[in-house]
C-alpha cells in the first residue's frame, strides 16, 4: 500500500518516554502555563479590587433587596457583579 511508506510508527523506546512527550508538546505546555498564570493574576485582582459589600450588616429580606438593587445598578453600567 502507498501509505505504508509515509506513516511511521514510534519506536518502542519512545512510546512511554516522558521526555519525548514534553518535547513534542512544549509549545502547548508553555501556553497552558502562561494562561494559568494570567488567570490567577486576574482572579486575584478581581477579588481584591472588587466592589465592597454594603449589604453586609443586613439580614433576610433586607439583604436580598439590597443585593438586587446593587445588581440592577451594576447591570445599568455594563458591569456584571453579583456580590
Amino acid at each position: 500500500m502507498a501509505l505504508d511508506n509515509v506513516i511511521t510508527f514510534p519506536r518502542s523506546d519512545e512510546i512511554g518516554n516522558c521526555v519525548t512527550l514534553l518535547k513534542r508538546h512544549s509549545f502547548l505546555l508553555t501556553a497552558l502555563a502562561i494562561l494559568a498564570c494570567l488567570c490567577t493574576i486576574y482572579l486575584y485582582f478581581a477579588v481584591t479590587l472588587g466592589s465592597t459589600d454594603s449589604c453586609s450588616g443586613l439580614a433576610g429580606a433586607q439583604k436580598v433587596s439590597c443585593q438586587l438593587q446593587q445588581a440592577k445598578a451594576s447591570m445599568g453600567h455594563g458591569k456584571l457583579k453579583f456580590f
